[in-house]
């Protein structure tokens, strides 16, 4: 059985649908449902348990037998959040509890790090998990922050002579869109909020650039879409020999205006954009430019290629957005 934490949020429960498709192991899932929309990312799966996050504990003490692989997705996500001690239970304490549970019984696990640990971008994009990369990088949030904490900490523990889970991965994750994201609200994708616009042919609503050397839209992002992220997580379950810290996006750089080019022409209307500027408040932490430096994980040997955004677009408007039902 496969232990999915924050398996009904959207890339944990994408991973449980590709798990599914490819007829993988029983899931469980650990995670909260809320009072929104969050259960029917899980309405098409068929789960072994569905957990409370609070009983966790008991859970792994039950079906500690049971256990073949943990997958740690479950975060506080939201790069808005400011209540710190929260941020720290869930995204650094949870996971360090998650690692030497792991290397107690010697199960492999994968956990979710983010882009969000490279900060501003100026120490570059590069996954070199070694403790002088690391110590360069500086987020600018709380998010960020305990995401690079967790990192630090497993660069230790990978190190050191004492117990590490049999297989371990972080994946930092860049900007990823795609089906099931619709219940994170402020926190979805452009592409998920500017459909209704696009289809109805309004114009969209893009930030000014306030850099010299960017124009209007060509601010870059590596987009990358939810189906190939669980490509590769597929693969690094099916490789139990690889371990270490990966980047994961598509190693290209796209603008604005491609993304909403690729929207408005998935839905057949000409792009119409209307400006404004970036407000005041979080123009000095506005990125401008992000790009998965990927070889390390081709030099661990994923070979299967990434979806541009015009690709990636295309296949989430035909086969979700523009349907009656959009989840996966």
């Amino acid at each position: 059985m496969i232990v999915v934490t924050g398996g009904a949020g959207f890339i944990g429960s994408n991973f449980i649908a590709g798990l599914e498709e490819a007829g993988g192991d029983p899931v469980t899932v650990v995670d909260w449902l809320g009072h929104e929309d969050k259960w029917k990312n899980l309405r098409r799966r068929d789960l072994d348990e569905l957990v409370d996050p609070g009983a966790l504990d008991d859970f792994l003490a039950r079906r500690v037998d049971d256990i073949t692989y943990v997958v740690h997705m479950g975060a506080i996500s939201s790069t808005t959040e400011t209540d710190g001690d929260v941020i720290a239970e869930t995204n650094l304490r949870l996971s360090q509890h998650l690692w030497r549970w792991c290397a107690r019984h010697e199960v492999p696990l994968l956990y979710a790090s983010s882009a969000a640990t490279y900060g501003d971008g100026s120490a570059g994009f590069d996954d070199d998990a070694s403790p002088g990369a690391l110590a360069r990088l500086v987020p600018l949030n709380a998010y960020g922050w305990s995401k690079l904490a967790f990192d630090k900490w497993v660069a230790h523990q990978a190190a050191s002579a004492g117990a590490k889970p049999p297989q371990w991965v972080g994946l930092r994750f860049f900007n990823v869109y795609g089906p099931n994201e619709y219940h994170k609200e402020d926190m979805r994708s452009v592409v998920t909020k500017a459909y209704p616009a696009a289809a109805a042919g309004k114009p969209m609503t893009l930030f000014r650039s306030h850099h010299p050397d960017y124009p209007d839209g060509g601010q870059k992002r590596d987009f990358v879409y939810v189906k190939d992220c669980v490509d590769v997580m597929l693969w690094l379950t099916e490789h139990r020999e690889v371990s270490g810290l990966f980047n994961l996006g598509t190693g290209r750089a796209q603008t604005w205006l491609e993304l909403m080019g690729a929207l408005y022409g998935a839905v057949g209307r000409e792009l119409d954009v209307s400006w404004v500027d970036t407000p005041v408040e979080i123009r000095d932490r506005y990125q401008y430019f992000t790009q998965a430096e990927m070889e390390r994980l081709r030099a661990a040997g994923y070979r299967r290629s990434f979806r541009s955004v015009e690709e990636g677009v295309a296949d989430y408007v035909e086969h979700h957005l523009a349907t009656d039902d959009p989840y996966r």
